[in-house]
């Protein structure tokens, strides 16, 4: 089955989309299992969150590169849903995590700048 990236962006608010310095520029998710959203920043660089099962991560870029970065990222995601389904294979997640390096931010789980508000 051949699967379609579908944006989803307009399903948060406009408020929703700017979360701490950075802004929600697009959502896209495929057969509603992968994820890849690109953050914009006017102070820092620009940040791909990357879902996709048990790997999920931050991807970190400049302006200039997001766009050529972001279309080889949901490529192969997508070239290795196809292949694996749900979760990516050990041997795909160590490729992907060191090509793109795939970070995880300490706010990602536990976020202390919220609890200081």
């Amino acid at each position: 089955m051949t699967y379609q990236w579908e944006d989803v962006t307009e399903t948060f608010t406009e408020s929703q989309r700017h979360y701490k310095q950075i802004y929600l520029e697009i959502d896209e998710v495929l057969d509603e299992r992968l994820e890849v959203s690109l953050f914009s920043s006017e102070t820092g660089p620009y940040e791909i969150y990357c879902s996709y099962g048990k790997m999920y991560g931050i991807i970190y870029t400049d302006a200039a590169n997001q766009e050529e970065l972001r279309k080889k990222i949901k490529a192969d995601l997508e070239k290795e849903y196809a292949k694996s389904g749900r979760n990516p294979s050990s041997e795909f997640m160590q490729y992907f995590i060191e090509t793109y390096n795939l970070c995880l931010p300490n706010d990602i789980f536990f976020d202390a700048d919220a609890l200081m508000k």
